[in-house]
């Protein structure tokens, strides 16, 4: 891709940024990417506006159960904040290129803080199925990198620092507010894979060898281009299901679907409580 397209990409997220002002004038410091079976969060927001991706030049369409395909922008305890009540996945045929363009253009919309959700397949025995998992690293498996082609230096670094992907301030505001609510909230390194079949137990155990508590589809070109931007991130994911050759069982979206609206109420509870502290 030649360096002017990469100019027109940088042209087009500031283009949907003023979009998304034109409907909502306030500053937005906070914004989040609700996963699979976690879009009910979205409710909670008060004085909301609402946009549909279809509306926001750029945006991509959400093709999987539990996305909505919306924006939501409005006030969480106060703060202003923009909602991804739906994201877009590598496996349903976007370029990562495409799948990457909503953080973007929050980051030109002045998005400082990234909350990024997921459905999750638990890697780790430990780990119970309707658990929260806060993110603490990831493993890049999916065999491509936002950050490649010609790159734009008005979106960041060519080579952004990754040591700290998962800010471990936020690490620990999320796991206070989990055990002020009483709440087990343990830490793991998150694999992403493109999918969209399901890992195989082989997989799985070399996934575990490799030192994945739980392992998911998204999250982590999000999660890249976020840090490229000097946004910072807290990572959280739902195990929804044990992985493949876990407990012996098959695995269905159905039941992803099904566990998340079995926690949505304890999700709920505790992004109402990290929101407020990460201004």
């Amino acid at each position: 891709m030649s360096a002017s397209v990469k100019t027109s990409l940088y042209e087009h997220a500031e283009h949907a940024a003023r979009i998304i002002r034109s409907q909502y004038s306030e500053e937005v410091r906070v914004a989040l990417v609700l996963g699979s079976g976690l879009g009910a969060f979205a409710d909670e927001i008060q004085e909301s506006t609402a946009i549909p991706y279809e509306e926001i030049q750029g945006f991509a369409r959400s093709t999987v159960e539990g996305h909505a395909g919306r924006l939501v922008l409005g006030k969480i305890k106060g703060v202003s904040v923009a909602v991804m009540q739906g994201r877009f996945h590598y496996y349903e045929g976007y370029a990562l290129e495409e799948v990457v363009f909503p953080i973007r253009t929050l980051g030109l919309l002045g998005v400082e803080s990234l909350i990024l959700t997921n459905a999750a397949g638990g890697i780790n025995v430990g780990f119970n199925q309707g658990a929260l998992m806060v993110i603490s690293d990831h493993l890049n498996l999916m065999e491509a990198n936002p950050l490649r082609g010609a790159h734009d230096q008005r979106f960041g670094e060519r080579f952004p620092d990754m040591t700290e992907v998962y800010s471990r301030d936020y690490q620990e505001i999320a796991v206070e507010e989990a055990q002020a609510m009483g709440l087990e909230l343990r830490r793991g390194i998150y694999a992403a894979l493109s999918g969209p079949s399901y890992e195989t137990p082989a997989e799985v155990r070399m996934l575990r060898i490799l030192g994945a508590d739980a392992v998911g589809m998204s999250t982590v070109p999000e999660a890249i281009i976020a840090r490229q931007m000097g946004i910072k991130v807290l990572g959280i994911s739902c195990i929804t299901n044990m992985a493949a050759g876990v407990l012996g069982e098959p695995i269905s979206h159905h039941e992803v679907i099904e566990t998340g609206e079995r926690v949505r109420e304890t999700f709920k509870e505790l992004l109402r409580r990290v929101i407020p502290r990460m201004m």
